[in-house]
């Protein structure tokens, strides 16, 4: 072989030497999507009536999951697989407040103490106002693996990454909201309120909103988007509740004095999806218009305490803002891609005692036990004395850990 070909060889094999990853950076599955209502939902992605869940998932998947694509060819005699990694191909609505998806790598997430992962949205700046455009902020939970079955479930611990409005007076942490199904036989009438809106009374929803005014209401249907807002999957669902964190409206209609609304969703500080951009390379990081990502340790409880992660393994996104802006429409978080910082950081050694996964040996592991033997359950970590079994014996071990 001689120098010329040799140099070529060599590059390609260090160029696959750089794509290749143990674990694979792109989110790799989509485990539950259930959006709430919208005008964006049954195209984004685009689904039928009676569509089974799992294809429902995996077109879900083809849109906000990265993939590797491998190619074998032969190069001078030489046989080479090619590794390039594709970018997601398309990117998803949550509807209205509430609708979630939750999403994960093939691995779990180190706690590098640092941003750790990200998950973008759509967001952009306004060209009138800087410091807002298009903001759908989503809030982001954490899932740890407790029952280690690899599929998020009830025995599973979740944490709310506390992002900037966390501790805002106005962001009301025990939200439930209840959607109606419409009727979609109903006659769509020109509104006469705004020419741009076909439906005004289109999907009833009530809430337990702190504020009397906002506690019923409606999602109108606009001119732009006239398919079935109702996840088509779930006809035969009449109603659907959400629960969660509920923040601050953002959106200040800034139209003239002709009627013409130009609405711009102001950005959060930091902590959210599709709340700010995700490539701001032409904006200046001085001015905080940037999505860095998020951290691991903005994890609390339900109690607002901050725990401490060594990982997680999964991420749930769920639309946190019930706003209606016109003919605009309602504010939709949108998920398009996720990626992990530090795809190969090595796991941490277990803590002993450290049941529930959250970094520490606390009252918390207690309980984590007893549920488990109340339950007839088991997972490694429960058995702290290393005898086999999950026993009142364990409950003593990790509270003489707690005295120690």
């Amino acid at each position: 072989m001689n120098k010329a070909r040799n140099i070529v060889l060599v590059a390609s094999v260090l160029l696959m030497s750089l794509t290749v990853w143990a674990n694979h950076p792109w989110l790799t599955r989509v485990y539950q999507y259930c959006p709430a209502p919208g005008q964006f939902i049954n195209t984004m992605p685009l689904c039928r009536v009676g569509e089974p869940v799992d294809s429902v998932l995996a077109r879900c998947q083809r849109s906000i999951c990265g993939r590797v694509d491998t190619t074998t060819v032969t190069f001078h005699g030489e046989v080479i697989t090619r590794v390039d990694t594709v970018w997601a191909e398309s990117m998803i609505s949550l509807g209205g407040y509430g609708g979630y998806v939750i999403v994960g790598f093939d691995h779990p997430v180190i706690n590098m103490h640092t941003y750790d992962f990200e998950i973008q949205g759509n967001a952009f700046v306004s060209d009138r106002e800087t410091r807002g455009g298009s903001s759908e902020p989503g809030i982001v939970m954490v899932g740890v693996d407790v029952n280690g079955n690899g599929v998020p479930d009830d025995g599973d611990r979740w944490y709310e990454l506390a992002g900037s409005e966390y501790h805002h007076p106005k962001t009301q942490h025990d939200y439930t909201i209840t959607y109606y199904r419409p009727d979609e036989n109903k006659p769509r009438t020109p509104s006469q309120v705004n020419p741009f809106l076909n439906d005004t009374t289109y999907i009833r929803w009530t809430s337990n909103d702190v504020d009397l005014d906002s506690t019923s209401g409606f999602m109108s249907r606009n001119t732009a988007h006239n398919q079935p807002y109702w996840p088509l999957w779930m006809q035969d669902a009449p109603t659907m509740t959400f629960s969660g964190a509920k923040l601050r409206g953002n959106a200040i209609d800034q139209g003239d004095n002709n009627n013409n609304s130009y609405y711009v969703q102001y950005f959060f500080d930091w902590g959210y999806v599709d709340n700010l951009p995700n490539n701001p390379a032409h904006i200046s990081q001085d001015d905080g218009i940037y999505n860095p990502g998020f951290k691991i340790d903005w994890a609390v409880d339900e109690q607002g305490r901050h725990v401490n992660l060594t990982h997680i393994d999964f991420i749930k996104v769920y639309n946190a803002m019930n706003q209606y802006c016109g003919w605009v429409g309602e504010t939709s978080t949108e998920v398009a891609a996720g990626i992990d910082f530090h795809p190969d950081a090595v796991m941490p050694q277990p803590l002993e005692g450290d049941v529930n996964n959250d970094g520490e040996v606390t009252v918390s592991d207690v309980n984590a036990v007893i549920d488990l033997i109340l339950s007839s359950s088991s997972i490694p970590t429960a058995d702290v004395n290393h005898d086999g079994e999950i026993t009142v014996s364990d409950v003593n071990a990790v509270i003489d850990m707690i005295l120690m």
